[in-house]
């Protein structure tokens, strides 16, 4: 870059303060800084670029009249380059949703992804939404946010109930649902559980000894579940009828089974 290429970047607007960030070498970018036309747009285009070098980041961290716009924030933040300890103090200004974006990012280093997942999960606890918004966010099948939406208070068993009666959803949302302490325990979750396709063999074996016979026998009837698991239906169902009634629970099945002695 020029001499004059060089004094440009401290004077320059429109096209070609836009030209300059685009390609201007990265260890030259300083000067820009300083430009009066540089804005919260102009510097957001700015951050986009992969290859501004950490020391550049911090010079922006440091001027703090550029850090009270919250796009900005945030590509700092989402930055590569950006310094750890810089990133995890903006972590604590992002929105749910960007910090679950940031916990996927694939750029994102593995450390820096768990400080944004506890970050989602403490923002979830605190987070009194409605049922039906609580629902929608389990729906959404990113794990932080499952985890979360199942220990929201205000999460009712319909709206669970109808987060598995999707034909469609996330693996991981049957699974958690499965492996909560309070919802595996719902009757009516675990026939949904039976009933939803993602729901791993596993979990359907070790449901199957706690439904009452009247249920497997409809889940076993034709059409309702695939024909794998009502192999393992009817074997259930047989292996209770034919289990050996015991004097200690002699009601356990047919109370009237005894009853002509």
């Amino acid at each position: 870059m020029s001499s004059m290429d060089f004094s440009d970047l401290q004077t320059a607007t429109g096209e070609e303060l836009v030209r300059l960030i685009h390609e201007a070498l990265p260890d030259m970018l300083f000067p820009i800084l300083d430009n009066p036309a540089l804005d919260e747009t102009s510097l957001a285009l700015l951050l986009h670029r992969k290859d501004l070098p950490s020391e550049f980041l911090t010079e922006i961290l440091r001027r703090r009249q550029l850090l009270k716009n919250y796009l900005v924030k945030k590509l700092l933040a989402f930055h590569p380059h950006t310094p750890r300890s810089d990133a995890l103090r903006l972590l604590r200004d992002l929105y749910l949703m960007d910090l679950v974006q940031f916990s996927i990012s694939p750029e994102v280093r593995p450390d820096l992804k768990r400080k944004a997942e506890d970050q989602v999960i403490a923002k979830m606890a605190q987070l009194r939404s409605p049922a039906r918004i609580a629902g929608s966010l389990l729906a959404d099948g990113q794990p932080m946010v499952v985890k979360a939406t199942l220990s929201n208070p205000n999460l009712t068993e319909a709206q669970v109930l109808r987060v598995l009666a999707k034909e469609k959803l996330a693996p991981v949302v049957a699974q958690s649902i499965a492996q909560h302490e309070k919802w595996r325990h719902v009757y009516n979750v675990r026939i949904a559980l039976l009933r939803q396709p993602s729901t791993t063999l596993a979990t359907v074996l070790a449901f199957l000894a706690e439904l009452n016979v009247s249920d497997l026998r409809e889940l076993a009837a034709p059409g309702v579940l695939p024909e794998n698991l009502r192999h393992y239906l009817q074997a259930e169902i047989h292996r209770r009828l034919q289990k050996p009634k015991l004097p200690s629970d002699g009601e356990s099945e047919d109370p009237g089974a005894n009853s002509g002695e």
